[in-house]
C-alpha cells in the first residue's frame, strides 16, 4: 500500500501568503515587490529577498516588481541600476514592472502638502545634530521642537519655498507630527524631507528637496498594490511607522512582514564595508571573485541554479543566525558535480618522459565528458612521450600510504596506462625537474591483463599539446568567522586572508579547453570547480577556481 506524501510545509511567509488567498483578503491577488536602491551591486543577501519576493509571486501565481529605492541622489548611478537588472536574470528571474521611487516624487510631494494641511507634518530648522539632540535617547523622553506648532499656511509656504531651492542643505527639514514620547524612536517626529541640492539620475536638477526612504517605501508600495511587503528584521521597529503614513493618508495599505537577513560566515554583507574593500584597492572591483556580491560570484564560478537552492535550504525564519560558508559550498559543488564537464589540468607541471614510446608519436585516448551525465559524451586527449603530471604526485621518499608516483613505483594514468618510474633526474641544485618512466601498453584502458593492481591513478597532460594557462586559487575574503566583531580600536580589515588569492601561472590544460569561453566551468579532475575570468585573451587563459572539490573547513577544523 503506498503512502500518500506529506505535504510540503510552508515557511512563515508563504504560510501568510497562502492563508491569505484561503481568506479572500486583497481578492485573492498577490503582488511583490525587491525595493533595492542602486547604490552599489547586490550582495548574496539581496539574493536571499529575491528569490522570496519572486518566487512567492511565481508560487501563488502572484507578480513581482522591480522597483528602485532612489531617493539619495548622491549615491545612486544607472551603472548600479543596470548591474541590478542583470544580477536578477542572471538568477533566473524576470520583473513585471521595472519602477522606481523616483517615478512617485509628485505624487509624494502632493501627499506631503495633505499631511502638512492636516497639521500630520511640519517645517523643521532645526539641524541635523539638534534633532537628535532632542529626540534624545531610547531611554529616554524626547521634546517637541519649537518650531513644532508652526500653522499648516506658514509650513506650506517654507515647504514650496524648499522645493523652489531657496534654503541651503541641511538648513531646514520636513517632518511627520507624531509623538515625541513614544518609545519607538521612529515615531519621535521623523524626516520626511531634506534638501539635497544633488543631480539625480533619472531625474536631472528638478528636485532639490527628496523624501526619506521611511516616507517613500509605503506610499510606494500603496501606489503599486503591493499586497505583502517582504523586508528584512531590522524593518520590524519602522512598522509602525509604515503603517502611520498610510492609515494617515487613507491609502491602500500593504501587509509587511519581516523576516531573517542572511548573514554569511567569512565575509561582510555591509555595502558601505563592501564600498570601502573596492574604494582602497584591497579586491579588484565589485566583481573581485572572493566579495560576495552576485556579480563576484557569477566571475567566480557560481551558477544561478545552486545560489536558488542555497537559498532555499537555509529557508525563511523569523530568527538571525549564521550560515556557514559550506554550506553554500556544498550547494556549489552539487550543482556543478552534475553540470560541469571534466578536464585535466596540471597546476603545478613536472615533466615526465615515457622513454618506452615512441619518439614523435601520439594516441588519442578516450576521456568521458562527465559521469554524472551520460548525455555529455566524450572527448579525445592526445597521449605521447612527453607528459606533465602534478609535481606533488611525485616523491623520492614515500610512506606506504603515499599512493603518487616515486621510484621503482607504478601507477595509473587515467584513460591511458600503467607508468613505472624508474629514475628522477635533477638540475645542479638538486631540484627534481624530470621522471623518466617507462609505460605498459597492454594496460589500456588502465587495466592489466595479469590481474595486477595499482594503488594510484594520476591525471596527466601531453606536453606536446598543452596549453598554458594562468590558474587564480580563490580562498575566503577573511580569516574570521564574524570578521565585523573586532574590539574597540581594532579595524576590521586586519581580519582580511593574505591567502584569499594565490595566482599560477604556467599551468598546462589539455587542448579540448582551447574552445573554452569566458564563464565555461569545468572539474579540473582532482583540483576542484573551475571557471574561465574575463581576462582570458587568446591563447592567454585564465581559470579561477570557484570551490575545491571537497570541504576545505572540515580539514582545517581537523588540524
Amino acid at each position: 500500500m503506498s503512502e500518500t506524501p506529506k505535504e510540503e510545509k510552508l515557511d512563515f511567509v508563504r504560510q501568510i501568503v497562502a492563508d491569505d488567498i484561503a481568506n479572500g483578503k486583497n481578492e485573492g491577488q498577490v503582488q511583490t515587490r525587491f525595493p533595492p536602491e542602486p547604490n552599489g551591486y547586490l550582495h548574496i543577501g539581496h539574493a536571499k529577498s529575491i528569490c522570496l519576493n519572486f518566487g512567492i509571486a511565481k508560487q501563488f501565481g502572484g507578480k513581482c516588481n522591480l522597483r528602485f529605492d532612489d531617493t539619495n541622489p548622491e549615491k545612486e548611478d544607472t551603472e548600479f541600476v543596470e548591474a541590478i537588472e542583470e544580477d536578477v536574470r542572471w538568477l533566473g528571474f524576470e520583473w513585471d514592472k521595472k519602477l522606481f521611487a523616483s517615478d512617485y516624487f509628485d505624487q509624494l510631494y502632493d501627499w506631503a502638502v495633505q499631511l502638512i494641511k492636516e497639521g500630520k507634518a511640519y517645517v523643521c530648522d532645526l539641524t541635523f545634530e539638534e534633532v537628535r539632540e532632542y529626540r534624545a535617547g531610547w531611554n529616554k523622553e524626547g521634546k517637541d521642537s519649537p518650531y513644532r506648532d508652526r500653522t499648516p499656511e506658514e509650513n506650506l509656504d517654507l515647504f514650496e519655498r524648499m522645493k523652489n531651492g531657496e534654503f541651503k542643505d541641511g538648513e531646514k527639514s520636513l517632518r511627520a507630527k507624531i509623538d515625541n514620547s513614544s518609545p519607538n524612536m521612529n515615531l519621535r517626529d521623523p524626516a520626511m524631507y531634506r534638501i539635497r541640492h544633488a543631480h539625480h539620475h533619472r531625474t536631472g536638477d528638478k528636485w532639490c528637496i527628496y523624501p526619506t526612504y521611511d516616507y517613500t517605501h509605503g506610499q510606494s508600495d500603496s501606489l503599486e498594490g503591493i499586497t505583502h511587503s517582504l523586508c528584512t528584521l531590522e524593518f520590524e521597529n519602522h512598522r509602525p511607522l509604515y503603517d502611520w503614513y498610510i492609515e494617515a493618508l487613507g491609502i491602500h495599505h500593504p501587509q509587511q512582514i519581516e523576516f531573517a537577513r542572511l548573514n554569511l560566515s567569512h565575509t561582510v554583507m555591509s555595502k558601505r564595508k563592501l564600498l570601502e574593500l573596492v574604494q582602497s584597492g584591497l579586491v579588484s572591483g565589485w566583481d573581485d571573485p572572493r566579495m560576495p556580491t552576485i556579480v563576484g560570484m557569477r566571475r567566480r564560478g557560481f551558477t544561478p541554479e545552486a545560489l536558488r537552492n542555497f537559498c532555499d535550504r537555509i529557508g525563511i525564519t523569523k530568527f538571525n543566525g549564521l550560515t556557514e560558508l559550506p554550506m553554500l559550498e556544498l550547494c556549489i559543488r552539487d550543482h556543478l558535480n552534475r553540470t560541469a564537464n571534466r578536464a585535466m589540468v596540471v597546476l603545478d607541471p613536472l615533466k615526465v618522459v615515457i622513454t618506452n614510446y615512441p619518439e614523435g608519436k601520439s594516441e588519442m585516448r578516450q576521456a568521458i565528458n562527465n559521469p554524472e551525465d551520460e548525455s555529455a559524451g566524450t572527448r579525445e586527449m592526445p597521449f605521447g612521450r612527453e607528459l606533465f603530471i602534478e609535481r606533488k604526485d611525485f616523491m623520492e621518499e614515500a610512506s606506504k600510504k603515499y599512493f603518487g608516483l616515486t621510484v621503482g613505483k607504478e601507477v595509473r594514468f587515467k584513460n591511458a596506462f600503467f607508468v613505472k618510474c624508474n629514475d628522477a633526474i635533477k638540475d645542479d641544485d638538486g631540484n627534481i625537474v624530470e621522471l623518466h618512466c617507462t609505460y605498459d601498453p597492454e594496460t589500456s584502458g588502465g587495466k592489466a591483463p595479469d590481474g595486477r593492481k595499482v594503488k594510484g591513478t594520476l591525471h596527466w597532460v601531453s606536453a606536446e599539446h598543452a596549453i598554458d594557462a594562468e590558474v587564480r586559487l580563490y580562498d575566503v575574503l577573511f580569516t574570521q568567522e564574524k570578521p565585523e566583531n573586532v574590539e574597540e580600536g581594532e579595524d576590521w580589515k586586519d581580519n582580511l586572508n593574505p591567502e584569499s588569492l594565490k595566482v599560477l601561472t604556467g599551468c598546462k590544460l589539455e587542448p579540448s579547453l582551447a574552445e573554452a569561453k569566458v564563464g565555461d566551468r569545468f572539474q579540473f579532475e582532482r583540483m576542484g570547480y573551475f571557471c574561465m575570468d574575463k581576462d582570458s585573451q587568446p591563447g592567454k587563459p585564465v581559470f579561477n577556481r570557484t570551490v575545491t572539490l571537497k570541504d576545505g573547513f572540515a580539514k582545517k577544523k581537523k588540524k
